[in-house]
């Protein structure tokens, strides 16, 4: 979900507000992908390097994000939905504050299986890789996995995704063409799609536009 910042900066306003119209857009993407079938959607919120920001905007974010999750408990439409909501990332390098909030969306919505909406925050695809090869070498010293057994099935089991399907599209606004290291590995046989406006500007055409170029590719998966 790129380019709130740089929407922000183009109609003169901070990126705080910028962010704000972000989340407002997500809300409204998630309506149109159900109305379309949709079943699962994952979105990088905040990454690793995310960190990095000013103080400042990361505090913005933050508060942001602990308002976003708490909402969850108690709006209506993720419950009529049955919308399941949960939180992939190093979410331990999260304020307790936001860790607080992500675990009471978490368990409000723990038992509906309509519409899975991930979130990625406090996610870098390379520092998942880091974390599920430290475990798996563990697990190989302790005498319970042997170096033979490692696949990309066990593999799969130590990322922060493990029981969610890979990616069939990955989409991403703003007009940059790169992954930015979101789902690195889970995205090795995805689509890809690259729009150019900025994400509070999406709108649902946009989004049948991708999923349309979508249906018209033909997957080999490398056969």
């Amino acid at each position: 979900m790129d380019g709130n910042r740089r929407f922000a900066e183009r109609i003169g306003l901070g990126a705080e507000r910028g962010h704000e119209f972000g989340k407002n857009k997500l809300e409204m993407v998630l309506e149109w992908a159900d109305q379309i079938g949709i079943e699962i959607l994952t979105v990088y919120g905040f990454s690793t390097e995310n960190f990095d920001r000013e103080d400042s905007e990361v505090n913005v974010l933050m508060d942001l994000f602990e308002r976003s999750f708490l909402s969850v408990a108690e709006d209506e439409r993720v419950h009529s939905r049955k919308v399941r909501v949960k939180a992939i990332g190093a979410v331990e390098r999260l304020p307790e504050r936001v860790r607080k909030a992500i675990a009471v969306a978490e368990e409000a919505t723990e038992g509906y299986d309509h519409f899975h909406l991930n979130i990625a925050i406090a996610y870098g695809g390379r520092e998942e890789l880091v974390k599920a090869i430290r475990h798996i070498a563990e697990e190989v010293e302790r005498g319970n996995v042997e170096p033979k057994q490692i696949d990309q099935g066990l593999i799969d089991g130590y990322l922060y995704t493990r029981g969610i399907p890979d990616p069939d599209l990955v989409l991403r606004t703003s007009g940059e063409i790169r992954l930015s290291n979101f789902l690195l590995w889970q995205a090795a046989y995805s689509e890809f799609y690259f729009s150019d406006v900025y994400w509070p500007d999406f709108r649902k055409v946009d989004l049948l536009r991708a999923v349309r170029t979508y249906q018209k590719r033909k997957r080999r998966f490398g056969k």
